[in-house]
């Protein structure tokens, strides 16, 4: 059985989201990250990075939230969340999937933690008001990437539309949150419908009442 070591609305969410969708028997551990329960040595010895989330799949751990996500999705073939070898939307996958984990996230962790990126406390709020317009322009390049388009990749879900849920969630108080752009908008509306975020978000205490 999986073991999935998160903290609510983490970056442990997208993988959560998959396990949900996959319906396998899973076992949620919580890492109290209130208390730096992450750098732990008992947590380290899994995950030495001491971030969340990770996955232990009958004692084999990975870290590092869209590497879990590809895992699942390539464990579970039968599943469709990750296009076949020779299909060519594979690449858009690893492509969708880069540039979700690699540009939009790590722009928005400069955008939540500035403070980790410059040693003159009285830039953070610069900081925080260029991450904001970068972050924006992403969101309207996956807003363009949605015309006449009801899933990222292909004609069926995949890892990568849980993978920007999740983004999207974080990204919600921004000037122009997600939820702004109009076929972003419908996107995410239509995602909030599916049993596995209606099932997360009520394990991790997240009203999906804008989504409505």
């Amino acid at each position: 059985m999986y073991q999935l070591y998160y903290y609510p609305l983490n970056a442990s969410m997208a993988p959560h989201f998959i396990l949900e969708e996959l319906r396998v028997d899973f076992e949620l551990v919580f890492v109290d990250r209130e208390s730096n329960a992450q750098k732990s040595h008992d947590y380290l010895a899994l995950n030495p990075a001491g971030r969340i989330p990770t996955l232990v799949d009958n004692g084999f751990a990975i870290f590092e939230s869209p590497a879990i996500c590809i895992y699942l999705a390539e464990a579970h073939p039968s599943s469709n969340l990750i296009p076949k070898v020779g299909d060519k939307n594979r690449a858009l996958f690893f492509q969708w999937m880069m540039y979700l984990s690699n540009t939009v996230q790590a722009e928005l962790m400069m955008y939540f933690y500035p403070q980790k990126h410059t040693t003159n406390v009285k830039a953070a709020k610069s900081i925080i008001e260029a991450q904001e317009i970068r972050v924006t322009e992403m969101f309207d390049l996956l807003n363009r990437a949605f015309e006449n388009k009801d899933f990222l990749i292909g004609t069926t879900i995949s890892s990568c539309d849980y993978f920007l849920f999740m983004l999207a969630v974080w990204a919600d108080e921004l000037k122009k949150p997600p939820l702004s752009f109009n076929n972003l908008s419908k996107y995410l509306r239509k995602l909030a419908q599916r049993d596995a975020i209606i099932n997360v978000c009520n394990k991790e205490n997240l009203s999906l009442a804008d989504y409505q």
